[in-house]
This record gives structure tokens, sequence and C-alpha cells, in this order.
């Protein structure tokens, strides 16, 4: 180990042990430039990086009595530095991605979309009142919570067979009532 690593340990032990905060001063005026040129190989932007290594060093004076430097005070703050940034990096990625995602929603929703899907919404609700209750509740239960024919000849005590007949009475009633929205639902298919 260095001599000055060795100092720089005795320093950390002072603000650790003795809460001295020239012993942190002095700390942080010696690796703080240090560590802002580290930092910026991760980051680019130059104020980010020197508020992930004020970051750093104000993690360090709040948890001082806790922290446990098996190397040496150096080793971990190069450590902390470059874990900070990664996070930031990954919390930046994730941050972009929903950015992204949104902008890309609503591009491609525009406002007479979002007219024509709720009147789309109305007028499925209009078509499915006009189904006779049985074939209405078979057709929900096949399309909106995805049972299978069986399961639903199961609870309304029918034969899967019936509940195809159900299925297709539906679907060619919903295609006449939404014959204007067809290809409107294309667009979405």
């Amino acid at each position: 180990m260095k001599e000055s690593d060795t100092l720089f340990d005795n320093l950390f032990r002072k603000v650790a042990f003795q809460d001295d905060e020239q012993a942190f001063k002095e700390l942080f005026l010696e690796f703080y430039p240090a560590l802002c040129v580290f930092a910026m190989r991760y980051i680019t932007h130059e104020e980010i990086a020197k508020d992930i290594v004020q970051d750093v060093f104000f993690k360090i004076w709040k948890n001082r009595k806790n922290i446990d430097i098996s190397a040496s005070f150096r080793n971990f703050l190069i450590t902390s530095v470059r874990n900070n940034c990664t996070d930031h990096l990954r919390k930046q990625e994730v941050e972009n991605r929903y950015i992204e995602k949104n902008m890309l929603s609503a591009i491609h929703t525009s406002p007479e979309e979002v007219y024509t899907l709720k009147e789309l919404e109305t007028s499925i609700g209009e078509a499915l009142a006009k189904l006779p209750p049985n074939v209405r509740e078979a057709f929900e239960m096949s399309r909106f919570k995805g049972m299978t024919y069986v399961a639903i000849a199961d609870k309304m005590a029918v034969s899967p067979k019936t509940i195809e007949a159900y299925i297709s009475q539906a679907l060619k009633t919903l295609r006449i009532e939404l014959r204007d929205y067809l290809s409107f639902l294309l667009l979405f298919l």
C-alpha cells in the first residue's frame, strides 16, 4: 500500500470515528477533481458527472459510521463513483425508453383515431346488446375473458359445438353491425 493511501485511510478513520469535518474537507479537495474526470469517462455531461461525485461524497459523510473499507479509501471512492455512474446510465436508459414509447404512441394516435376508437367502443357495446343473452355471454367469455369453448360450455351447461355456434353467430352479427369500422380495425391488426 502506498504511503499516500495510508494517509487517506487515516483521514477517513478520523472522519468515521471522530466526525472530523476538516479531514473530510481534505479528502474532498484531494479526490474531487480526479473523480470528476473519472466520472466523465462514463457520463459525457460535465455537470451530471460532478453531481454524481458530490453525491458519492455526501453519502460517505452521511454513512461514515457504517462504511467498512476493506481495501483502500481511494479504491472505495473509485468503485463508488463507477457504480453511481452505471446506475445513472441505467436509469437514463429506462427514462429514454419510456419517453420514446410515449412519443411513438402519441405520434400514432391522433385525436381523430382516439375519437374513432371511443366511437367504435360504443358501437361494439351497442352491437353486443343486440345479441341474445346466451350468445353475448358466450362471446364475452371467449373474447374478453379468454376462456376456451370447453370451459364456456361447462360453465353454461351446453356442448362445445353450441358454444362454437354462439360465437359464430356473434361474429356474424358484429361484422354486420361494425362494417363501417372494418377499414379502421385493419389498421390495428
